[in-house]
């Protein structure tokens, strides 16, 4: 399993994401109501609010609830949340990257600090990680969507820069700029929306955990992800299939 993907451990995971149903629905609705704020509240002329729409309804959020975050954006009654970065290391040397979404910078900081020497790791520096990283486009269709053949076809022809096709989901990786262009161009051509629109942090080299580290490991991003704060978290680490259905 590749570290640098948020989408693959999903199947493995399913059974504790559903008992956090309501945990992950108040995520993507904070992500609606920002993006929603960022631009028109029309996800058609808002590419990163249509992003997350798609995102919310991947994960079967209700229409009621989208709209409510949207309306909630419009009408200024949103708390202003702020876009914050934190850099780490976890067990074996992993790097991680930790994005959140936050009203208190102060209480955010703390629990990411606190999670990551609770667990195995220590924070670093802005920039102490991320110079490992690339700064990408990522496009997520589900397995459904197409054959790797054809995913890989729409996607090339669309400007994609890589494809990584896997039995649940369709990877396409592609430049910063040319991400929601690529995306929209791919959906067209499958007839099929994204479950996934988003920057990603793509590691350059990769770590391989296995045994207690891998345990540590899967832990510590765990409880990251857990933070109501916390949006989504990036690591340069690789497990065998194996080792993940463990773990699970």
């Amino acid at each position: 399993m590749a570290g640098h993907s948020k989408f693959k451990n999903i199947m493995y995971r399913k059974g504790a994401q559903d008992k956090k149903r309501s945990a992950m629905f108040s995520k993507l609705a904070r992500e609606i109501t920002v993006a929603a704020k960022s631009g028109l509240p029309d996800p058609d002329a808002n590419p990163r609010l249509r992003a997350a729409v798609n995102a919310a309804r991947a994960q079967s959020m209700p229409k009621d609830n989208i709209q409510r975050a949207i309306d909630k954006a419009s009408g200024g009654e949103a708390e202003n949340y702020e876009e914050v970065r934190y850099e780490g290391f976890g067990p074996a040397g992993v790097s991680l990257v930790v994005e959140a979404l936050t009203d208190n910078r102060n209480r955010t900081a703390t629990n990411v600090r606190t999670i990551f020497s609770k667990n195995g790791g220590n924070l670093g520096a802005s920039g102490s990680v991320t110079h490992g990283f690339d700064r990408v486009g990522l496009v997520a269709f589900p397995a459904s969507a197409g054959s790797a053949d054809a995913v890989f076809e729409a996607a090339i022809e669309a400007g994609a820069d890589d494809v990584e096709s896997g039995e649940e989901i369709h990877e396409i990786w592609t430049s910063v700029d040319g991400l929601h262009e690529v995306a929209r161009a791919i959906e067209q051509a499958l007839g099929s929306p994204p479950e996934s629109v988003g920057l990603a942090w793509r590691p350059r080299t990769s770590v391989d955990v296995a045994g207690e580290d891998a345990e540590k490991l899967i832990k510590l991003v765990e409880t990251l992800e857990d933070d109501d704060d916390i949006q989504t978290v990036w690591g340069n680490y690789e497990m065998s299939e194996e080792v993940m259905e463990r773990l699970a």
